[in-house]
């Protein structure tokens, strides 16, 4: 009788962001051999690939990464309260150097596709051609994916995309040096355009309005955005606002979604107007996302609570902005507030009261192409030198997508996901053994803070998968049962909130055969607590729910 050969590895991990490098780490600390393959030439996923002007964290610097692990890089002084992309970058590689992740990786190497093997029980993974003189395909035991929910670019669909004869870029494909932080270029005396309006485009646009000659702004859809409030931080100021990394780590373990803010026990409703005026006076001149993420308990569940915060903010806009038809532009109409991710932003409302600065909004008039000298919008031509796309991503899934993953009798993940994603706690699919899903669809860390959440998921499925070492197993996937009590509860959790009513970017919209639309939620919102709870119950059960050989 003949043997199936043993993998080349016993695990691969597909990422060398925040996340994917811990678990490279955890699981190499383990005794595995690992390996990582990562598309870009060096380690720092978001970090690496984002490096637009203004690009920097919408989460507090002492809060995030690895500030929590021990004897890892305890000693890193942030110098802002939220960094910006050069010290970002600066920061993941030295911490790969700490962790000494580094020789475990695969650079400049794309997994494009991945076949469960039911036979031999491993993965076959096939790696595009530019890994030129490396592994074109690698065997693993189990494999997992690190890709990110924000890191497969979006293009816009519009007539002529290629056309333009100018420079242009995504967002997420700026021009760099590879050493480098922050793409430079000097926009001095020319026309930009920069189409979106998203968290991202709203880093972009005051650092372009300060030095190009004329800045057109294409909106289609304004947004909820509220200041960052970034200032700098010493080791004194530091100390002050987190305390020792155990205890705050403790604390935002405790918060919904694993941020330094913390919700009322009151309800909007039950507050008198001066109160919620004093309130949300308070949260809007404070750093970050406390307004979004802290203040009344019923801001995604009530229509009338958010109400009294949205009509606030947008009090704020007509305040900022001195054309009194413009900042109406600039104030949603479709979506309540917090219902899509809200843009941190510094002096974006007031870039409008520049000279050089026009909103072009097209929606009333949309793009009809672009052309080799710019964009044309109705019957205008606006001429340009540089065209930004800050147009998002294909969220959670999309990076998947891009792989062609083939579970048991070679379906497509892309298929059992068509209608939306089937997981259990978000981690893994049935058809799929031992794929691991990291801060991707319905688990408890793309609504949360990556650097918490996601350090949860590596040391939970490091540790099954030692206990499975431990027990000679080598198989393991969820029961179909388990899968769908999972997915319905996702979708309950999420249907109860406001946010079921918007289309961010966690909602995966599909066409039924009606032709109505179906929302899928591509996250979990049951809070970052409960999720924690849960996956500990799971563990000390005996891994309850999985099928494990």
């Amino acid at each position: 009788m003949l043997t199936a050969p043993p993998p080349r590895y016993d695990a691969v991990v597909i990422g060398a962001g925040i996340t994917g490098m811990y678990q490279v780490y955890s699981l190499a600390k383990l005794g595995l051999s690992v390996r990582g393959f990562e598309a870009g030439s060096d380690v720092g996923g978001t970090w690496y690939w984002n490096r637009y002007p203004g690009c920097r964290l919408d989460t507090e610097s002492y809060a995030y990464g690895y500030f929590a692990l021990k004897n890892i890089i305890p000693e890193w002084q942030w110098s802002e309260r939220f960094a910006g992309q050069p010290e970002l970058f600066r920061y993941v590689r030295y911490a790969a150097d700490r962790m000494g992740v580094r020789p475990y990786y695969q650079f400049n190497t794309r997994v494009i596709g991945a076949r469960y093997d039911e036979t031999a029980n491993l993965w076959r993974l096939k790696l595009d051609q530019d890994a030129v003189g490396q592994d074109a395909e690698v065997t693993c035991r189990f494999l997992l994916s690190a890709v990110g929910p924000l890191s497969a670019a979006r293009m816009p669909k519009i007539p002529g995309i290629d056309a333009f004869q100018g420079q242009s870029f995504h967002s997420s494909r700026w021009a760099h040096d590879k050493d480098e932080g922050s793409g430079a270029i000097n926009f001095t005396g020319q026309r930009v355009g920069v189409i979106g309006t998203g968290a991202t485009g709203v880093q972009i646009i005051p650092v372009v309005a300060k030095t190009a000659d004329q800045l057109y702004v294409f909106q289609r859809t304004p947004n909820w955005c509220t200041p960052l409030g970034n200032h700098a931080l010493t080791p004194e100021l530091t100390e002050q606002l987190r305390g020792s990394p155990e205890s705050f780590l403790k604390f935002i373990e405790s918060t919904e979604t694993a941020f330094p803010y913390r919700r009322s026990g009151k309800k909007g409703t039950e507050a008198t107007a001066t109160e919620r005026q004093e309130l949300f006076e308070s949260l809007y001149a404070m750093p970050g996302y406390g307004i979004w993420l802290s203040g009344y308990r019923d801001l995604l569940t009530s229509k009338t609570s958010n109400s009294y915060l949205a009509e606030f903010v947008a009090s704020k806009i007509r305040h900022r902005v001195k054309n009194p038809l413009l900042a109406e532009k600039l104030i949603p109409t479709n979506h309540a507030f917090g219902t899509r991710r809200v843009p941190m932003e510094t002096n974006y409302y007031e870039v409008y009261n520049q000279d050089n600065v026009e909103l072009v909004d097209i929606q009333e008039k949309p793009i009809r192409s672009i052309v080799a000298k710019g964009i044309q919008v109705g019957d205008r031509l606006i001429e340009l030198d540089v065209l930004v796309y800050a147009t998002g991503f294909n969220a959670v899934t999309g990076a998947l997508d891009r792989i062609d993953i083939r579970g048991c009798a070679g379906l497509p993940l892309r298929d059992a996901w068509a209608d939306g994603p089937t997981t259990y706690l978000g981690l893994q699919t049935a058809g799929f053994p031992n794929f691991f899903t990291l801060v991707g669809a319905h688990n408890g860390a793309a609504f949360c803070n990556i650097g918490v959440c996601g350090a949860l998921q590596v040391e939970w499925v490091t540790e099954m998968i030692g206990r499975m070492r431990e027990q000679g197993l080598t198989y393991s996937e969820p029961l179909i049962e388990y899968q769908e009590q999972w997915t319905q509860h996702v979708y309950e959790i999420y249907s109860k909130t406001l946010l079921a009513e918007s289309d961010a970017w966690w909602v995966k919209t599909t066409v039924n055969s009606d032709g109505s639309l179906r929302r899928r939620a591509l996250i979990y919102v049951g809070g970052a607590p409960e999720y924690r709870e849960r996956c500990a119950q799971i563990a000390e059960k005996g891994y309850e729910g999985f099928k494990l050989l």
